[in-house]
This record gives C-alpha cells, structure tokens and sequence, in this order.
C-alpha cells in the first residue's frame, strides 16, 4: 500500500487489485461473495493472514454486529460481510494506526458507520480518538455503538471546522469524505490545529489534487 507525502498530508492509497500485500500473500483471484455465506470474522482474519488479540477479535465482532444492524436503518456501509469489512475497512484502519504514535489525539472526521475511527478505537486503545459526523442520526448511531462496545471515544454532532479553536488534534483522519482538494480547502484555515491530515483514498487520488 503506498503513501504519498505533502506538507502534513499523508494520503493512504488503496491498491487497485484486493490483494493486500502488507497483510496477505494470498495471490489468487478474489472468491465470489457466496463462498461467505456462512462466514466468520476470524476466518476472515486468517484469509489475510492477520493476527489480533482474542479480545479484540471480539470487539470487532460486536462492531460489525451494531454496524449492520444500523446499516438497516440509516444505509451506513456497503460492507455488510466478514470479507469486505476484513479486506477493506480493517486493513485501512490496520495501514492507519501504523502511522499514529503513541497516546496521540486523533480526531475521525465525517465517521459515518465508524470506520475508520471506530476500529482505530479498538485496535489502538492508547490514541486519545474522537468522533465527528454532522449528521445527527448517523451521530446517534456512532453514539449507541461506541456506548455497547464500551469505548472512551467521544463523538461530535458537528462540522469538523466548529471544533478547530477549541481543540488541537495530532493527526486528523478521514475517509469517504470528499475530493482531496476539497477536504484541503476545508482545513486550509485550521492548520494551526492539526498536525497532520491522514486520508484514505483510491488509486486515482492523484486526480483529486
């Protein structure tokens, strides 16, 4: 997975193919979603060769439980099986707590169904990590979920903008949010706040500049 970066941006590029070779040596053509019927986490798990802490597994487990739940109500994410959730929104959020150290504050902006922040959230338990969705139903949802799964992660009913001033973030992540030139533009005022913006974006981010 490469990184690309510019002046505090750190942009995390999604390969192409679904193979993730950071996680997975496993070269062969991407198997139809009907081999997944009766998934598991931790097979999806061992399909890319990642190892978690048994406690950790379980979290995500509930995660995925609470998402998909509220997926039914309020269209959260078009991830709603082990595989896609495992080779998508794990692996990013996996690429993204590699760049974070130790104890920094760290704010998810537009976190929608949760992911990244929510996942961050468990796999990196030391990160000081809040929430930020402007949409207050899906506000509500990341609220009830964080509350069941029993994390210390504040979420925001806002734009991140509102929050600027108030707080300062070492890092600030997001993805799904928007164009990179827009999200630039957004934040091209509130620099002095963030340390570092971490977007996770496709193969064709180049064109969003």
């Amino acid at each position: 997975m490469g990184m690309v970066y510019s002046q505090g941006l750190s942009v995390i590029r999604r390969m192409a193919d679904k193979t993730r070779t950071a996680f997975s040596t496993n070269h062969s053509p991407e198997p139809r979603m009907t081999e997944f019927e009766s998934d598991t986490l931790l097979a999806a798990l061992h399909r890319h060769s990642i190892e978690l802490p048994a406690v950790q597994v379980e979290q995500l487990d509930h995660y995925c439980q609470l998402l998909w739940d509220w997926n039914s109500k309020l269209n959260l994410t078009r991830h709603t099986d082990y595989e896609k959730f495992v080779s998508r929104d794990l692996i990013d959020s996996m690429e993204l707590a590699k760049l974070l150290g130790e104890g920094e504050e760290v704010l998810d902006v537009g976190s929608g169904g949760g992911v990244p922040g929510i996942p961050l959230a468990i796999l990196r338990p030391d990160l000081q990590l809040a929430l930020c969705e402007s949409m207050g139903k899906k506000a509500a949802g990341l609220e009830e979920m964080v509350h069941n799964l029993e994390l210390q992660t504040p979420i925001y009913a806002c734009r991140a903008e509102y929050l600027m001033g108030d707080f300062r973030f070492d890092a600030v992540t997001a993805r799904a949010v928007g164009p990179l030139w827009k999200m630039l533009k957004w934040f091209d005022p509130h620099w002095l706040y963030i340390g570092r913006l971490l977007a996770i974006k496709g193969p064709k981010w180049p064109e969003e500049r």
